[in-house]
């Protein structure tokens, strides 16, 4: 999410600056963000609601996707209206030792189609976008253009903000969106395709690396390589050659480039939340999204935690900021703390897997049950499938493994960029 906004504590200097006054701010537009928007608008239309973006369209340049089991009847009546891909024969996975289709449906929302549905369906004047926030408090934003926007709760949505108080590694990927003069011949979503080397080209001592493909029209296909690496190195050109390679081996000749996507996210593997939720939070202020800790700590999916949150912000509507903000933190721990497993299993990947042995990691755990896979990936894994992950033929060694979930991790500080 290109969200681009900064925040300090109180605002000041509210007297002179000319202002306006909504029921509810909501500062960051992406997923969360947007979702929380509609979910209210949808409970409580009577409602004013002011969206933030510090970009030009809402949502950045990313694509989400989802699993069809990962949502609930009210979420997936919440995305009803949103024009996605989808694919109800399942999905392929592609390890060294075998493939295997899933018959779990899958879906994918692009963000250009986030954004123009939701500029549809939000009301005028609720947009606000290429602004951003120069401070926050629980009265209200003040944007860079010296308006004061007073609300009488407010949602920081923004996006992760990396942290001392987090341990872990990263998942560094980029995307691209190609039209081919012939037909691709895909029939559906390639979640992993493990068969390509596995050494990570930034030269960081090896990476669990997967291509990611989405079949998203005859001639249309989005390709994505993907790295779980110790270190946040995005190479474009490395990664570029690398989905060459990948489009070639698969006899995919010349196409046009319609778009591209790039990204670092964090693998959680441990920390501090308390002290984490200490460092972000701006009194009286709601927290939700990615920011708020609402991911998952192995996959970064966010689209289950993103639309059940919007759900319960709707239901909540009429709570005032202070006990709005006091829910989310509280569900923000809960999430922490039913996602430990996950944190766990993390450790074993990053420190108990050779990185150049990262892949036996995943190639055993497809060959799970469906219904274990699927509850993995919606964070909602059974105290059995957590047993059956861990027991059997472990594709770690039993010493390597023990010593890992004692570590922490190195913590997830910020980076600096050229």
């Amino acid at each position: 999410m290109n969200d681009s906004l900064h925040a300090s504590g109180h605002a000041s200097g509210h007297e002179t600056a000319p202002s306006t006054t909504h029921d509810v701010a909501i500062i960051g537009g992406g997923l969360s963000g947007g979702l929380i928007a509609l979910a209210l608008h949808q409970a409580r239309p009577e409602f004013r609601i002011a969206l933030i973006e510090g970009g030009k369209t809402l949502g950045g340049n990313h694509r989400w996707s989802w699993f069809s089991s990962d949502l609930s009847e009210a979420g997936r009546a919440l995305l009803s209206s949103f024009r996605k891909a989808g694919w109800d024969e399942g999905y392929d996975v592609r390890f060294p030792k075998y493939q295997r289709n899933l018959k779990t449906g899958y879906r994918s929302l692009s963000s250009v189609d986030f954004h123009e549905r939701l500029s549809r369906m939000l009301p005028e004047g609720t947009l606000y976008l290429g602004r951003r926030a120069t401070a926050i408090d629980a009265r209200g934003v003040d944007l860079d253009d010296g308006t004061r926007i007073n609300a009488r709760t407010v949602i920081d949505c923004r996006s992760f903000t990396t942290s001392e108080h987090l341990n872990g590694g990263w998942q560094v990927f980029l995307g691209r969106h190609m039209k081919l003069e012939e037909a691709h011949g895909v029939e559906r979503p390639i979640i992993m395709d493990a068969t390509v080397e596995q050494l990570a080209p930034h030269g960081n001592g090896g990476a669990y690396r997967f291509v990611y493909v989405l079949p998203l029209g005859a001639h249309d296909v989005f390709v994505e390589d993907t790295y779980y690496a110790d270190d946040p190195q995005l190479d474009r050109s490395a990664l570029s050659s690398r989905i060459d390679a990948y489009a070639r081996s698969n006899g995919w000749k010349d196409s046009a480039i319609l778009g591209h996507e790039s990204g670092v996210l964090p693998v959680l593997t441990g920390g501090n939340f308390p002290a984490y939720q200490d460092e972000v939070r701006i009194e009286g202020v709601a927290i939700a999204g990615a920011r708020g800790g609402f991911v998952h700590p192995l996959t970064s999916y966010t689209m289950p935690m993103a639309v059940e949150n919007a759900l319960a912000i709707a239901k909540e509507a009429d709570l005032p900021g202070p006990q709005l903000a006091a829910m989310m933190e509280s569900r923000a721990r809960t999430h922490w703390r039913k996602t430990g497993f996950y944190r766990l299993l993390g450790r074993f990947l990053f420190f108990a897997a050779k990185p150049e042995r990262r892949v036996n990691v995943f190639q055993r755990f497809y060959g799970l049950r469906e219904g274990l896979i699927e509850r993995f990936y919606a964070a909602r894994s059974t105290g059995f499938d957590r047993v059956r992950v861990l027991w059997g033929d472990p594709p770690v060694s039993i010493p390597r493994a023990m010593t890992a979930m004692f570590k922490r991790g190195k913590p997830l500080k910020p980076e600096k960029t050229a």
